[in-house]
């Protein structure tokens, strides 16, 4: 009987040699797809809960498109394993003909030969697309690998209740932020007579490379950055100066100001959202998809949207995340997948995907530059992150694989922020020493 160490490497090896076979069936690799079967059934995956509300949005997606083309199109709703399933089908020379995954998933996807190339050019109303949404769906080597189809980016939910009644105003600047929520810590905004509260929730774990996920809004608005150079010729930046600054700001918060939330060392975000929501801490850097929470459990009066101020190098660079639709390699209609993807992209896909103010919502903030968000949506706050993702947001770097990098830098920040007697300066040294190496390793430094 095979160990279990035996077994797994049987898999990989299957799945290993699965992957090639499909991908040379599906794309000659320059983005022009095989020939196929223009009528064949399309097979969707959707990384949502199965039953939910935004499920039944992806499938009034699909049936609507059918009926637009045609071309019947079925959608499977998977959540818990989603990856695991799809290199499960991969193996099974089963993959379906389009998957809507993140963006994070993009350089994992590519590596691994299950996702054909996208001609940008030849996408039907492609120059709709807001660009920094079509950065999500370039992989290291400068090719495109998906259609772009939901984006969020990430803004301040601030206790506007605590704010008014210490009297102060909404931040303009990071010096006004850090008072505000030194105020929030030392002032008693809940007025129970307690010191209870506190300025910054702050999801600082390093389990998923929470801590730098955090961070990484505040590392670009203070004029630093993870890299410098090309693609595929990359150097670390991780230790400029104006990198070692934020980092020291952030190191601030939690040593001298003591300004976050006790606990935030060790928590993701299902232990930082009800720190929020339950009146332990007052500024929460978030996204737009909390709101409908907080608005149940916390109360939509007692709480504001404001966009993170700009850096002391007078710009703000905010994390932008979302999805894509990407187009798996094998599918015996590729013409199809493609005019599936246009059509999500497009204005119809992306208004009956933003599914007005109802929880079923499957794109967060348009990536079609022709869909007004303001027509589809009375909740105003919407409005801010639509703005921040516009003007702010920036996608992580594209490198062949983004997970090391970032739990390398979560690890780093997390050490420093939880010993006060920490150098940040040495700590940033010895993460670019390491990101010199995975650049190395990934083929992508110099």
């Amino acid at each position: 009987m095979l160990s279990r160490a035996a077994r797994a490497f049987a898999v990989s090896l299957a799945v290993t040699f699965a992957l090639s076979s499909v991908a040379a069936c599906g794309s000659d690799g320059s983005g022009s797809t095989a020939s196929g079967d223009d009528k064949a059934p399309l097979e969707i995956w959707v990384r949502k809960p199965p039953g939910s509300n935004t499920e039944k949005t992806h499938q009034k997606l699909a049936a609507d498109f059918t009926a637009a083309t045609g071309v019947p199109a079925h959608v499977t709703a998977l959540f818990d394993d989603f990856e695991t399933k799809l290199q499960q089908a991969a193996a099974q020379k089963k993959l379906p003909d389009l998957i809507v995954n993140d963006t994070a998933q993009l350089g994992t996807l590519v590596k691994q030969g299950l996702v054909r190339q996208v001609d940008k050019g030849r996408v039907a109303g492609g120059d709709q697309l807001i660009p920094q949404a079509w950065d999500a769906a370039r992989a290291a080597d400068g090719k495109y690998y998906g259609v772009p189809f939901s984006a969020q980016t990430f803004a301040l939910l601030v206790r506007k209740d605590w704010r008014e009644k210490l009297g102060l105003a909404q931040p303009t600047s990071w010096d006004q932020l850090d008072a505000l929520a030194s105020a929030f810590t030392s002032g008693d905004p809940d007025g129970n007579g307690k010191a209870d509260t506190y300025g910054y929730v702050v999801p600082g774990s390093t389990k998923r490379g929470y801590l730098d996920w955090y961070a990484s809004s505040f590392l670009w608005s203070a004029g630093g950055d993870y890299f410098t150079g090309e693609p595929g010729s990359l150097k670390p930046a991780i230790a400029g100066e104006r990198s070692v600054a934020a980092v020291e700001r952030l190191k601030k918060q939690f040593c001298t100001d003591r300004s976050v939330v006790p606990g935030a060392v060790t928590a993701e975000t299902t232990q930082a959202h009800p720190l929020f929501e339950t009146g332990k801490g007052g500024i929460y850097l978030t996204g737009p998809y909390n709101m409908a929470r907080f608005d149940k459990s916390l109360g939509k009066d007692k709480y504001e949207v404001v966009p993170l101020p700009a850096g002391p190098g007078g710009k703000s660079a905010v994390l932008a995340e979302g999805e894509n639709v990407y187009l798996m390699a094998g599918s015996k209609n590729p013409n199809g997948q493609q005019r599936y993807a246009e059509y999500l992209a497009g204005p119809q896909g992306q208004r009956t995907g933003m599914a007005g103010d109802t929880d079923g919502t499957v794109v967060r903030l348009p990536v079609n530059r022709t869909v007004d968000l303001a027509a589809e949506r009375t909740d105003a706050r919407w409005q801010v992150f639509d703005k921040v993702y516009r003007e702010a947001g920036r996608y992580a770097p594209a490198v062949p694989e983004w997970t090391p990098f970032r739990q390398a830098s979560s690890e780093t920040l997390n050490a420093v922020v939880a010993d006060c007697g920490s150098d940040p300066e040495a700590a940033l040294d010895k993460l670019a020493s390491t990101f010199a190496a995975e650049l190395k390793k990934q083929g992508a430094g110099s």
